[in-house]
């Protein structure tokens, strides 16, 4: 025979006759797979018409192929990835995000029970064993196609995922309308769940979608809702609905570079958070001013070192919320602590130099803690006062 086969130049193929039965059923074939779907899968009874059709068209192609890859004899590695991967290209891109994997694997499953049950009915005299076997192998063929098919899928939107998301951190940074931001967010399935903080902090450094997955992994297994993105070499994570930003933060930390990681303030929504944003970054250019901050940080922890790096917004926290508070509380706050601070932490000392009982130091003192929530007699407290306590007089008429 092989003789034969060499001196024509020709080859019978494989299962002769049962092509020509399995071309001339092709069109019941994928008729018959359809109608067990719609029998057996409810959520492809409840697909809109136009993707039903797609996936006519996609059972159509498989019969099809699978003629050619019998006829091929099925033992060629690049075509049978060449064919099995035509079946998917007669569908639309879009029904890989309509139809999930596990669906896929269904409808293929459904398909090759219906091969399977016909095949008395497509097999010639004494191809049956050796039809079923070829559709076995085959179908494993379709579902790494399948496989290939959804990785792509997804490669893809991680990539556009990407873009996405580094265009919304940009426009937070900018500041942006609400609009721009919620549009942009929308498009990534953000819920906007209140409460909303940024966390900013060196980026590990690779391809970005696989940052921004390390910070998608942590998150999941801390329940947390996240946008991030990557900004020159920072990675920014928008955080929602946390309670206790800090916190929250320490879940991601991991998945931060080396340096400091620092926390926004909480801000009712997304539209808000370039307030938070802006504060984060400005924390994190001047963490490097605090040996051994702590990481994660608060933003407004970072008060002190952000002013003297030139943060506006932080010069008016201090002044406002500290200079100003203590002003208007009266009671010789101010006074006490400039004794306080000039006998060099000495309460017995202040008290002299005040002409009051040292208990009155004292209590002026926990109110001093009371209105600020920065106590004197700490070194990192003391610090910010008298800080803010210089910025207030620099600029009184504010």
């Amino acid at each position: 025979m092989a003789e034969s086969v060499r001196s024509t130049g020709t080859a019978k193929p494989p299962l002769a006759a049962t092509l020509r039965r399995i071309e001339r059923a092709a069109g019941s074939l994928a008729s018959s797979a359809m109608g067990r779907m719609d029998e057996t899968l409810p959520w492809f009874r409840a697909l809109p018409a136009d993707q039903r059709s797609w996936v006519g068209l996609v059972a159509q192609a498989g019969v099809r192929s699978l003629v050619e890859w019998l006829r091929s004899g099925g033992t060629i590695a690049e075509t049978t990835q060449e064919i099995s991967d035509e079946v998917f290209a007669a569908a639309p891109r879009a029904l890989a995000r309509s139809i999930t994997l596990t669906q896929a694997v269904q409808l293929i499953k459904v398909t090759i029970d219906v091969a399977e049950s016909e095949v008395r009915n497509l097999a010639a005299a004494g191809e049956e064993e050796a039809l079923l076997q070829a559709i076995l192998r085959y179908s494993r063929e379709i579902a790494f196609s399948a496989a290939r098919v959804y990785a792509r899928a997804a490669e893809s939107r991680g990539a556009w995922d990407a873009r996405l998301q580094a265009m919304l951190v940009d426009a937070l940074l900018r500041g942006d309308s609400s609009d721009v931001l919620a549009s942009r967010a929308a498009a990534l399935g953000w819920a906007d769940a209140p409460p909303v903080a940024v966390v900013v902090g060196r980026s590990p450094g690779g391809e970005i979608t696989s940052v921004l997955h390390a910070v998608y992994r942590a998150a999941r297994r801390a329940r947390l809702e996240v946008i991030g993105g990557v900004h020159g070499d920072r990675l920014v994570v928008v955080m929602g609905g946390v309670t206790d930003p800090t916190a929250s933060a320490a879940a991601l930390a991991a998945s931060f570079g080396e340096g400091p990681v620092v926390v926004g303030p909480a801000v009712p929504s997304l539209d808000q958070a370039t307030e938070s944003a802006r504060a984060a970054l400005a924390g994190f250019r001047a963490a490097g001013a605090w040996p051994g901050v702590p990481n994660p940080v608060a933003a407004d922890d970072l008060l002190p070192e952000r002013a003297l790096a030139g943060d506006m917004a932080a010069r008016r926290a201090l002044r406002h919320d500290v200079y100003g508070a203590l002003s208007r509380a009266g009671g010789g706050l101010l006074e006490t602590l400039d004794a306080f601070f000039a006998a060099g932490g000495v309460l017995e000392s202040a008290a002299r130099e005040l002409y009051v009982h040292p208990n009155t130091v004292r209590y002026r003192l926990k109110r001093v803690a009371e209105v600020t929530g920065l106590s004197p007699l700490d070194g990192r407290d003391a610090f910010a006062l008298r800080l803010a306590m210089t910025i207030g007089r620099l600029d009184p008429a504010t």
